[in-house]
């Protein structure tokens, strides 16, 4: 349980690094950050998957690329529904953003792997 909060506080914190590093994207306070970390996670468990197997015959002709769109598509998605606390201008600036939150997100969660690993 434990870890799962430090994920979603770290994930937040990611999310706000995003926003201060790159202009397309914009994130409100911490609050928003931790709702819009939230969403994020929640699409990417419950949409993604789905759009996944669905777009499986563009994402094998493209060698797998497409997940790139697609992981872009849940950070735009996640934007739009958390309207002004955490803003995403357009989908260069959500293609940007979602690959440095995913590559911040891979950090995390090895950093959690080694730190929280059971012995």
């Amino acid at each position: 349980m434990f870890k799962l909060l430090a994920k979603w506080l770290l994930l937040a914190s990611a999310l706000l690094f995003v926003a201060y590093v790159y202009e397309g994207v914009e994130v409100r306070s911490f609050g928003a950050a931790m709702a819009a970390a939230f969403v994020i996670g929640l699409l990417n468990t419950v949409v993604r998957p789905l759009l996944v197997v669905l777009t499986l015959p563009v994402t094998v002709l493209t060698v797998g690329l497409f997940i790139f769109i697609i992981n872009a598509l849940m950070f735009w998605a996640a934007s739009e529904l958390l309207a002004d606390a955490f803003v995403v201008r357009g989908f260069v600036a959500a293609l940007i953003g979602s690959l440095t939150y995913s590559v911040l997100g891979i950090v995390i969660e090895s950093a959690l792997e080694s730190l929280f690993a059971k012995k």
